[in-house]
């Protein structure tokens, strides 16, 4: 089994996380558009991954601030260290916790608010649980459901600020569903294919709190990780040409 995966300027340990480095927050992390200035916040980092890919993307931007928040304490403390070892450590804050009673713990100053939310989030609901309860917290909505992270994000974020998030494509039209019906607006989606001809797998997407007038700016992609001979497709190896080692 791996115990951690290395990128163009950075490693990521993951030996002792219940989810290891995966192609969904590979994607999110690259694909996510970045504010022009402001803080970031990563919820549920694991490895640290994408708060990671986020430091090296925004690394001539001086001023921002990226905080990640991770439940179990085994993969805190191994997002931790992934932090105290890449070039943006000062930059990076780990913080132990719940998101759910993060925004009123004292960790959180009173008047922090974020520009971006990325969330690699929790997606089976109600499915068979595995023997392993990190890998369950990790991976099941049991104790963070779509609603409470919407909720979350919402006090969390600035009035123009985004929440990205990576789900399998019938949990990301829950998602968006409830979402939309909470007064959020899609802003961006990106349906993820492994090749032509199959159904996506998985949806990248963007939401806002702004006016609905906003939802005009929608924009819907689509993206091929591999090209009909098996090869990485030509957009997949574009978008992560800054971080994968073979490209």
């Amino acid at each position: 089994m791996s115990t951690g995966f290395r990128c163009k300027q950075f490693y990521v340990d993951h030996r002792d996380c219940a989810m290891k480095v995966s192609t969904d927050a590979l994607l999110l992390g690259a694909w996510t558009q970045l504010p022009a200035a402001g803080a970031i916040l990563d919820i549920g980092t694991g490895s640290g991954i994408l708060t990671l890919m986020l430091a090296q993307r925004c690394q001539q931007q001086a001023a921002m601030i990226l905080d990640a928040i991770e439940l179990d304490s085994s993969a805190a403390a191994v997002a931790a260290e992934n932090f105290r070892q890449s070039p943006w450590s000062a930059r990076i804050r780990l913080i132990k916790g719940d998101i759910l009673t993060y925004p009123a713990s004292a960790d959180h100053p009173s008047d922090r608010r974020y520009h971006l939310v990325i969330s690699n989030p929790p997606f089976f609901v109600d499915s068979l649980k595995a023997a392993d309860p990190k890998r369950n917290q990790a991976r099941h909505t049991d104790t963070l459901s779509f609603a409470d992270l919407l909720n979350v994000a919402a006090d969390l974020l600035t009035p123009d600020g985004v929440f990205s998030l990576v789900l399998p494509t019938a949990g990301a039209a829950q998602m968006i569903m409830l979402a939309q019906q909470s007064g959020w607006v899609l802003l961006r989606q990106c349906w993820v294919q492994s090749k032509a001809g199959k159904p996506p797998l998985r949806c990248l997407f963007s939401l806002s709190r702004r006016s609905p007038s906003s939802v005009d700016e929608r924009v819907s992609e689509q993206l091929l990780i591999h090209a009909f001979d098996g090869s990485y497709s030509d957009e997949y190896r574009a978008l992560l040409r800054d971080f994968y080692l073979k490209f």
